[in-house]
């Protein structure tokens, strides 16, 4: 039961991989386990927004236990913090994630949760991360005051035409680019440097440039940037898009680690006449080490997020690897890769 006066939510959904594995779910064996607990705040209806991309968007005709592929089954709030204490004191978990949707009172739920969260019985020291829209930031203080180890600000889009298109005026959204720039870098001035994230969604109408470009102002600024594949989820606008392909997002991948590990930079990066990458800006040998590891291949964010199967089907392409790679995907990878070493 909520108690009296509390802004803490009586129910809260929580990933279907989550869910089995804090055994509020029965299922069969998973093959990769999530190393961070994903939550999401409960609403009766969906978002106040409207990004295209999105189940949970206010038009959206989607499921609402929906988030790209991933369920999300609702539970009592007390039922999983009960059961996050466990597998926290069992090490299966190293974090927490809460997804936010926009909706009205929603920082207020947060803080309630975050605060029940860090309480001694489930361990203070369990780091909790909120992924979010804040409107301002008196928003962001809220988090931080409650005790958010680091807050993700999805800028989603990686340019301002795609953004406004997907996120903006053009989709029946209130998000503004120039202001979502703006709450990262106030956010950076509150979190500190690298603990700040963004998600940035690969496919939406880019070229490569552009995703390169935004890494790197990302960088400059002290936010880390993940990559996503889109995935075209029924019932929301976007449901007829395509995914990228997998060698474009295994050369961002690749760009990604580098500028954001400071082998290269934007200015070292090639690019051909239609924005593609030509060249990385380092050496043969460096990029053939940094390949043959495979740690570029893998979800990128957030440490200890792994998100299986977030963007992709059981029967792949896999576009984010939530483990490290075999031998035989390496190989995968570097044939797909394989112009692009001669060009550098």
């Amino acid at each position: 039961m909520i108690k009296p006066n509390s802004n803490l939510p009586a129910q809260i959904r929580v990933s279907l991989g989550t869910a089995m594995l804090l055994g509020l779910l029965k299922g069969g064996k998973m093959e990769v386990l999530p190393t961070t607990a994903y939550l999401m705040t409960y609403t009766e209806g969906k978002c106040t927004a409207n990004c295209s991309f999105c189940s949970q968007a206010r038009d959206s005709k989607s499921r609402a236990d929906l988030l790209s592929r991933v369920t999300w089954p609702s539970f009592p709030t007390f039922t999983v913090i009960a059961a996050l204490d466990a597998v926290v004191r069992e090490g299966k978990i190293r974090r927490v994630c809460i997804q936010a949707l926009n909706v009205p009172g929603v920082f207020l739920h947060l803080e309630a949760l975050v605060r029940e969260i860090k309480k001694k019985h489930v361990h203070e020291d369990v780091c909790v991360s909120v992924s979010c829209q804040p409107l301002n930031s008196q928003d962001i203080v809220l988090l931080k005051d409650a005790g958010v180890d680091r807050v993700g600000i999805a800028l989603d889009a990686v340019t301002e035409t795609v953004f406004c298109k997907v996120k903006g005026v053009a989709a029946g959204g209130f998000y503004s680019w120039r202001h979502e720039l703006g709450l990262l870098e106030e956010a950076v001035g509150i979190f500190g440097a690298g603990k700040v994230s963004t998600h940035l969604i690969v496919g939406l109408g880019e070229v490569e440039r552009d995703v390169v470009g935004l890494i790197q102002w990302c960088v400059d600024r002290g936010v880390l940037p993940a990559l996503f594949a889109f995935t075209p989820i029924q019932g929301t606008v976007l449901e007829h898009g395509s995914q990228p392909s997998v060698v474009s997002y295994r050369r961002l991948q690749l760009a990604r680690y580098l500028l954001v590990q400071g082998v290269s930079r934007l200015e070292c990066v090639g690019f051909d006449v239609g924005g593609e990458i030509v060249s990385f800006g380092v050496g043969l040998d460096v990029l053939e080490g940094i390949v043959n590891g495979g740690v570029p291949f893998q979800t990128s964010g957030c440490l200890d997020c792994n998100r299986p199967f977030y963007n992709e089907k059981l029967g792949g392409p896999v576009y984010n690897y939530p483990r490290s790679l075999s031998v035989e995907e390496v190989g995968e990878v570097k044939k797909l890769l394989g112009l692009y070493f001669r060009r550098v």
